[in-house]
């Protein structure tokens, strides 16, 4: 499972995919990952917005930002942690993901916590 620490937030992922929701006939992949977002500074923080980087097989990349994480904007206090699990849709098998969590402590000053890189990728089926 991918980790990177960024000022004592450590955040890590891990990825799967989900074949019941992907279909190959139309190029649909989908993709459901799991973060685990943990304080280790000394300080709350709370995660304010994100930005993702989404990268297909096929050389696409794809931007999304925005406010918080699936509808909120968690506070964590130091040793504290917070899960949560979303989703990508790719146009090909393989991809990848990575990004950065704009975090705000207490005393209202900002930092970016880097998303560690994380692959998608469906699993090959022997016959």
């Amino acid at each position: 499972m991918p980790k990177l620490v960024t000022e004592g937030v450590a955040v890590e992922v891990e990825s799967y995919f989900v074949p019941e929701q992907s279909d190959a006939i139309i190029d649909r992949y989908v993709f459901a990952y799991r973060v685990r977002i943990s304080n280790g500074s000394a300080t709350p923080v709370q995660l304010m917005r994100r930005h993702w980087f989404i990268s297909e097989g096929n050389g696409n990349i794809r931007e999304v930002e925005g406010e918080g994480v699936v509808g909120e904007q968690p506070i964590m206090a130091p040793g504290e942690c917070h899960e949560y699990t979303s989703g990508a849709i790719l146009q090909g098998p393989v991809g990848s993901m990575h990004g950065t969590y704009e975090m705000q402590r207490e005393d209202g000053s900002v930092f970016q916590a880097s998303i560690p890189k994380f692959r998608l990728q469906m699993p090959r089926t022997l016959h």
